[in-house]
């Protein structure tokens, strides 16, 4: 970025001024009338293609172009820029200022000099005749310069100061309603949620978690105890590893079946989640539980039911069908050996296949069903 591009930059930060810091300047203006015997004294700011009027006594103008601005040349210097008769110097005896209305003959400016460096425009002095300014006079022009810089920086760093407090305050109440959500979320659920750092200490946990630890192990979870604690003796050594896994950055999920025959016997499912920075480092890792108890029992109810109508189709399809078989292979002999009933003979090949028929139905029936069950498991 060029030079006049970061002078440009500074400018804007002072282009609108609070009502209360252009009262004083406008009395600046007029303090600089009086100790200069002068009609006219203005306040500029120097953009890019227009000089803005901040202050202004002696004139009813807000601004002009900048290509006809006298303090164009102000901002070239960090003195005092003194200009007995405009008529007389070459670098404004041209200006359409000069030459034309309202006829400028002296001027004399101070440079705004802003705290890093930056020439953003001047506090100056006019008169339509040729003039000179005492030492005391050029004294107080520079001392009123300055007093100017400093009521613009103290407004914007007061304004700046109230934007990053209003910034900061939204950005809290953010936080605050972020963290009431997640708290209801976080204490609303039945599932446990434990939160440990790298020693496996405690650093957060939910309601559930507090009624999960006091009700199976009689304890009351604190931060800053070790999750290991909270754990049954056999398990904790496994327990250890799935938090080391996941302090390495993998995300472990297992059943756990808590306690089996006693009061506490329970499935569980378990994660192991890492929890990362910024700078992705682990630096926690979330422990969730949910309690599968009831779909463990559907799944072994299933398995049961399953293994019930397997038992059933191999009872039909074979132990059924063998008896049936057996007839069929009777009827066929009789048949070779005697003649006579073959109306009985032709009644009885009709039932028996017709009962073989029926089993064929069920075993199809039961295997119908066995597929469905293991569906609705899969």
């Amino acid at each position: 970025m060029s030079e006049e591009l970061y002078r440009l930059n500074a400018v804007s930060r002072f282009k609108q001024p609070d009502a209360a810091v252009t009262t004083d300047l406008n009395e600046i203006v007029n303090l600089a009338t009086q100790i200069c015997d002068m009609p006219v004294a203005l306040i500029t700011l120097l953009d890019e293609d227009t000089q803005w009027f901040k202050a202004s006594k002696g004139v009813d103008i807000d601004c002009t172009a900048r290509e006809v601005s006298l303090c164009n040349h102000t901002i070239l210097q960090n003195n005092l820029l003194i200009v007995n008769d405009t008529r007389l110097d070459e670098r404004f005896n041209n200006n359409p200022l000069v030459i034309g209305e309202p006829f400028v003959c002296f001027y004399a400016g101070a440079t705004l000099t802003t705290t890093d460096g930056y020439a953003i425009g001047s506090l100056c002095v006019i008169d339509f005749e040729p003039r000179e300014l005492t030492e005391l006079q050029q004294n107080s022009l520079k001392v009123l310069s300055k007093q100017v810089m400093n009521l613009m920086e103290l407004n914007h760093t007061l304004n700046n100061m109230q934007r990053q407090q209003e910034h900061s305050q939204k950005q809290n109440t953010l936080i605050e309603e972020s963290e009431l959500k997640l708290n209801a979320i976080f204490n609303s659920t039945k599932d446990t949620h434990i939160l440990v750092n790298s020693k496996l200490e405690v650093m957060a946990f939910n309601r559930a978690s507090t009624a999960f630890v006091r009700n199976a192990y009689g304890k009351t979870i604190k931060p800053g105890i070790s999750v290991l604690e909270y754990a049954d003796r056999e398990a904790v050594e496994t327990f250890a590893n799935y938090f080391k896994n996941a302090f390495a950055g993998k995300t472990i999920k297992v059943e756990w079946h808590m306690r089996p025959g006693t009061k506490f016997d329970s499935w569980k499912e378990l994660e192991f989640i890492p929890v990362k920075n910024s700078a992705k480092k682990v630096i926690g890792v979330a422990l969730n539980s949910t309690d599968i108890t009831e779909r463990k029992l559907q799944e072994a109810q299933i398995n049961i039911q399953n293994a019930a109508l397997t038992r059933i189709a191999i009872i039909q399809s074979h132990e059924l069908r063998r008896p049936v078989a057996s007839l069929l292979g009777i009827m066929a002999l009789i048949k070779m050996e005697q003649n006579s009933s073959p109306d009985y003979f032709d009644m009885m090949e009709v039932t028996v296949k017709e009962l073989d028929l029926k089993i064929r139905e069920i075993v199809k029936d039961s295997e119908t069903t066995i597929n469905n069950h293991l569906a609705i498991v899969a």
